[in-house]
């Protein structure tokens, strides 16, 4: 009996695991089948074949995992030369190195390595490490938490087969050394040891030794086979790109380099991350060599200013090339529509066409170089693009048309048309688009920046008692750093002397200031409000809390989408069959067709050249795209890219975080209940002006809600107050304390009978702060930050669409729940840290739904990257709105509804639109050939094929229009649409 170990895809949850086990253990050859979302491992006598066709008629991917050794492979040609002849076959992804092969792919390992050793190369199988069992000591861990972020780390490393974590100890079977798992384990944060049991034995003990018992409580390593890029990664800016395609090509140049670990190209941002040993002028060359350009980034700040300068002149280029093209195309076309001749039947209408004709060559080798250069390198790189579509077309009219002006004796009078202005149409429109594309991703590329901007440039040193101010880069673990009011804290540390207030709702998302006192932990990007603080730094660079969370999202953003777009995929087919079926009209009517053969053959090639002009193919796509973005902007959605919206249209759950964006982010006195005779009006007056001397962030909504009032304010007078408790002194000659439930057990004033009070305000969500006058309780006041005045009915209705609504949050469960309770929402995950809302997302992902994350806070970024679709509320604490594809301008969840629907329906506009493109081809391409000549007795005129293409523009672009009309059911309609009516 043997093993047989298999690679899953497409397997999105347990139910999917399920089904193939259930149909993997009904064949009569398996023993037994375990199954998760990942890997089969199959038990028997069953062939791989039959293992992978099972599967497979499942609806799910099956394949082989590689990881095979190499020699004999000295650059990037012999690499080449392996992957084409493994890539001739299906379902090969494999990543190949001169000394190393790794991936999956539908052939056996020993067929791969047959076929490497046939080339003149040798292969083998790497050996793996016996799995060894290591107990470890671990110390730093204070709660279910930090256990969690063990087991994460741990989870995430390959070379791990289980394990079992507590807060003191850890039971790890793996591969890797113990000096290894030891580092693992601090770079999360903790230490940990050998058990000084195991140091003391000859060799460690294998993972059969395990106890029974404890075989059942370990946990299975099940992780995505991934490469991660590491800090010693480099970032190159690259140039030429324009579709998905592309980025398969450059990722396939750079993989090629010898030395190059991994590559990670992101479109949106025309960068790519490279790791590994290859020099950058290897990685450079390898680029140039592939038709594009790539450019070493120095330093982040550098790229950002290159970048954006890059896009600003891309756009100006675009627009002043837009601006010439349609500038000459108009008037040309105008001409044409309102009767004027654009037939050749006299000598001085072949020189008037003659000098129109180059005017329109002028614009081909300017405004439209770029689509020729572009085409030609995709040529000579076997590729096809929307550059070679538009090559084709706007070179046949010119070329047919130059041929008219030049020898229309050659050519039967109706067929004596020029097409000049089709040239000069196609490359204004799309070249328009380019630009409008250009200045978008200007505007909404810049995640990363922003998060990068928390950290301030320099830190304050303290060194033998005097401060002087370093660059960041500068600054060690160990060094003592001054933090003064309002500063942004540079690095992660703890403090030593003094406490503050610190604003932590860029990684928290909650508006509370934090109270920080010696020996609590500072993270690098947070704001101290008040006081001077010294600490000890501890984290630098890429240690600490938001330089994690900038790697969690720059890492979300370059993985893969799992929808290409539509219009190139098909444009890689579409040309080359259209080039093709041009040929074949042209052999037909050489060979068969009627004398002068050659005439007709030239009109019927021609026509199907200009008929299949890529005009409205191309504008399918781009223009629902720039209406639908632009009728979402006057409802207050700003989309990042048009892929976005593609994929908002499939989705079927909304994760709402709490704070900011349920919620107001503003706290807020909600309530106070007075004790003993006193009023609310007292109770209120004499709160505000005690908190005219805290610090304490909800003193400002005490006061606040004072001001609103109208009550007037008494200074406060011995005024004391003790952290964490609560603050004292006198107002107007009455003892005033203010604080929790513990300040008055401390004080003595008896409470005890107003708990179940203070319970209820905590069931809505609430801070109870009680208020005690001349030492007996004057009242509770509950301060909350309320749930915004809309969001109940923004709930129920993103629910009558269809989606389930999951609350998902870092605060307690009892607090949740209330918030829940109030928004409708039944679905509640609480408690959860802030680097693990991203883990929550790819769980419900796991369970196979297409999820859209809502959310404010820098703590939202990885989550708001890892979702299908990341939207940020577009106020309060949204530095990490450009981690979102959408952006809500107007403060409210309606725009969460209105963005689906608008996505919705620009998604249909979109497939209305390339639906009419392919079927006016489907039918224009085979009449432009002559199928119907045996019929009719008549060729389709060019001039028809050029009205038939300018035709389907019109309709695309109308169409598209249409969704300027389109308004989301229960949205408030904007200014504009209601002055209209």
């Amino acid at each position: 009996m043997a093993e047989l170990t298999l690679s899953l895809n497409k397997v999105r949850c347990m139910n999917c695991a399920g089904k193939i086990q259930a149909a993997l253990s009904a064949l009569p050859e398996v023993q037994s089948a375990d199954v998760d979302t990942h890997r089969a491992v199959i038990q028997g006598d069953i062939s791989a074949e039959h293992a992978i066709a099972t599967i497979s008629a499942l609806g799910y991917g099956a394949s082989f995992n590689y990881h095979l050794q190499l020699s004999g492979l000295n650059c990037g040609k012999c690499i080449g030369k392996v992957r084409d002849a493994l890539e001739k076959h299906d379902g090969m992804a494999l990543d190949i190195t001169t000394t190393e092969l790794t991936g999956q792919g539908s052939l056996a390992p020993q067929a791969v390595i047959e076929i490497i050793r046939s080339l003149g190369y040798q292969a083998s199988a790497v050996t793996q490490q016996p799995a060894t069992r290591y107990q470890l000591k671990l110390s730093g861990l204070n709660c279910g938490k930090c256990v969690a972020k063990v087991e994460a780390a741990l989870a995430d490393c390959d070379s791990v087969e289980k394990f079992t974590v507590s807060k003191t100890a850890a039971t790890v079977v793996t591969t890797s050394s113990s000096e290894q798992l030891v580092a693992l384990i601090k770079t999360a944060g903790f230490e940990a040891s050998l058990d000084s049991e195991q140091e003391n034995t000859t060799a460690p003990q294998t993972a059969e030794s395990l106890e029974p018992q404890q075989q059942d409580t370990v946990n299975e390593a099940t992780t995505e086979p991934t490469a991660p890029i590491t800090a010693n990664a480099r970032q190159f800016m690259l140039s030429g790109m324009t579709c998905a395609s592309c980025v398969a090509s450059v990722e396939k140049a750079i993989r090629s380099v010898p030395g190059v670990s991994h590559a990670s190209v992101n479109l949106a941002e025309r960068t790519a991350m490279v790791d590994g040993t290859a020099t950058p002028d290897m990685i450079a060359k390898a680029v140039a060599d592939s038709g594009y350009g790539a450019e070493l980034v120095e330093d982040e700040q550098s790229r950002r200013a290159r970048q954006q300068a890059q896009n600003e002149q891309t756009y100006r280029t675009h627009m002043r090339n837009a601006y010439l093209a349609l500038g000459a195309g108009i008037p040309m076309m105008a001409w044409g529509v309102f009767g004027g001749n654009m037939m050749i039947n006299s000598t001085a209408s072949q020189w008037g066409w003659g000098l129109v004709g180059l005017i329109t060559l002028g614009l081909l080798a300017t405004v439209g170089r770029h689509f020729y250069v572009n085409a030609w390198k995709a040529f000579k790189h076997h590729r096809a693009s929307m550059d070679t579509l538009v090559a084709l077309g706007t070179g046949a009219a010119w070329l047919y048309s130059m041929f008219v002006v030049l020898a229309p004796e050659l050519l039967p009078d109706m067929a004596r048309h020029v097409y000049f202005e089709a040239s000069a149409m196609i490359l204004g429109l799309i070249t328009l688009g380019h630009a409008l594309e250009a200045r978008a991703r200007s505007r909404t590329s810049k995640a990363l920046e922003q998060l990068m901007d928390l950290q301030p440039p320099t830190a304050i040193v303290v060194d033998n008692g005097r401060e002087r101010e370093v660059p960041l880069a500068e600054v060690k673990a160990g060094m003592l750093l001054r933090l003064r009011p309002g500063a942004k804290v540079p690095v992660d540390g703890t403090i030593t002397q003094g406490d503050s207030y610190i604003d932590e709702s860029m990684l928290t998302g909650e508006p509370l200031a934090a109270h920080k006192k010696a020996g609590d932990t500072l993270h690098a990007g947070t704001i101290n409000q008040n006081g001077s603080l010294l600490f000890t730094a501890e984290k630098i660079g890429q240690d600490t809390m938001l330089a994690r969370i900038i790697e969690l999202v720059r890492q979300a953003q370059g993985s893969k989408p799992a929808l290409a777009r539509l219009a190139d995929r098909i444009s890689a087919v579409f040309v080359p069959a259209v080039m093709i079926i041009a040929i074949t009209t042209a052999m037909i009517w050489y060979y068969v067709g009627p004398q002068p053969s050659s005439i007709y053959m030239l009109i019927t090639a021609t026509t199907v050249l200009i008929i299949a002009c890529p005009c409205a193919l191309g504008l399918a796509t781009p223009m629902s795209v720039t209406v639908g973005v632009g009728r979402a902007a006057e409802f207050g959605v700003l989309i990042r890219n048009a892929e976005a919206m593609q994929i908002a249209a499939d989705i079927d759950t909304v994760v709402l975080d709490k704070t900011g964006t349920l919620t107001e982010g503003k706290p807020q006195v909600i309530a106070i209940h007075p004790q003993q005779g006193f009023n609310e009006t007292q109770l209120l007056s004499w709160a505000a002006s005690l908190e005219q001397g805290s610090e304490h962030p909800l003193a400002k909504a005490v006061i606040s809600a004072a001001t609103a009032k109208g009550l007037g304010l008494i200074s406060p007078v011995g005024f004391s107050a003790k952290p964490g408790y609560g603050i004292e002194g006198k107002i107007g000659g009455h003892q005033v304390a203010l604080g929790n439930l513990k300040y008055m057990q401390a004080l003595q004033i008896a409470a005890e009978h107003t708990e179940s009070t203070a319970e209820k305000i905590s069931e809505q969500g609430a801070t109870a702060i009680f208020i005690a006058v001349d030492n007996q309780l004057g009242g509770i006041i509950g301060i909350s930050d309320p749930i915004r005045h809309d969001s109940l009915a923004a709930v129920s209705r993103l629910k009558s669409m269809g989606l389930n609504i999951v609350m998902l949050t870092g605060d307690t469960e009892t607090t949740a729940r209330a918030i829940a309770k109030q928004a409708g929402i039944d679905h509640v995950i609480a408690g959860v840290l802030p680097d693990g809302k991203a883990d929550e997302v790819i769980a419900l992902q796991q369970q196979g739904k297409k999820v859209a994350m809502v959310g404010d806070g820098i703590n939202d970024a990885p989550a708001l990257a890892k979702a299908e679709i990341g939207i940020a509320m577009g106020s309060g604490s949204d530095i990490a709105i450009e981690s979102a594809q959408f952006t809500l301008v107007r403060h409210s969840l309606h725009g969460v509804a209105d963005a689906i629907e608008l996505s919705r329906a620009t998604l249909r506009n979109m497939k209305q639109n390339l639906f009419g493109a392919f079927v006016y081809n489907t039918l224009g391409i085979p009449v432009a050939a002559g199928i119907l000549f045996p019929f009719t007795g008549a060729l389709l005129s060019p001039v028809v094929a050029g009205a038939a293409m300018a035709l389907s523009s019109i309709t695309v672009v109308s169409n598209a229009n249409r969704l300027r009309l389109f308004t989301p059911k229960g949205a408030q309609l904007p200014t504009s649409d209601r002055k209209g009516n």
